[in-house]
C-alpha cells in the first residue's frame, strides 16, 4: 500500500453533506459524479493531500443503502493507492484475505477498485485502486 487515497462517507442528503463538509473543511468540493455500476453519487474534498468522498445511494438496494439501513450515516471505508490492484489482489487472496470481487473494476475518479470484506479487516471495509491507465 502507497497511501491513504481517501475516506469514504456514506450520507443519506448528498447535498446537505456538501454545505456541511464545506464548511467543516473550508475547501468546496472538486469533483462529483454518478458511478452507475455501484449504485452512488460521490463527491470528493481534497484536504491536506487526502480525499474525503462522500456517497450517497442513486436506488434503495445499492450497497451504500444497505450501508446506511444497517449501520446509519458515517466513515463507510478506507481506500488505499496501489500501484496495481490486480496484483493486490491476486496478493491478499492467496494470503487468506476475502476480496469482494475476482478482478478490478471501474470506480469513481477514474480509478480501478476492489474492496476487501471487513470480517478480513477487523470490521473496516478496505478499497484498495489505482489510477486508471
Amino acid at each position: 500500500m502507497n497511501k491513504i487515497e481517501h475516506i469514504g462517507i456514506a450520507v443519506k442528503d448528498l447535498e446537505a453533506a456538501k454545505q456541511t463538509f464545506k464548511a467543516l473543511l473550508g475547501v468546496d468540493f472538486y469533483k462529483e459524479e454518478t458511478v452507475a455500476s455501484e449504485g452512488v453519487t460521490t463527491v470528493f474534498f481534497k484536504i491536506g493531500g487526502v480525499k474525503i468522498e462522500l456517497l450517497q445511494a442513486t436506488h434503495p438496494d445499492s450497497p451504500i443503502a444497505r450501508f446506511i439501513a444497517r449501520r446509519g450515516e458515517g466513515i463507510h471505508h478506507l481506500a488505499f493507492d496501489v500501484d496495481s490492484v490486480t496484483e493486490k489482489t491476486t496478493r491478499l487472496t492467496a494470503e487468506g484475505f476475502q476480496v469482494l470481487n475476482p478482478e478490478a473494476r471501474a470506480g469513481a475518479d477514474n480509478k480501478l477498485i476492489n474492496f476487501i470484506h471487513p470480517k478480513s479487516t477487523h470490521g473496516v471495509l478496505v478499497e484498495i485502486c489505482q489510477n486508471k491507465e
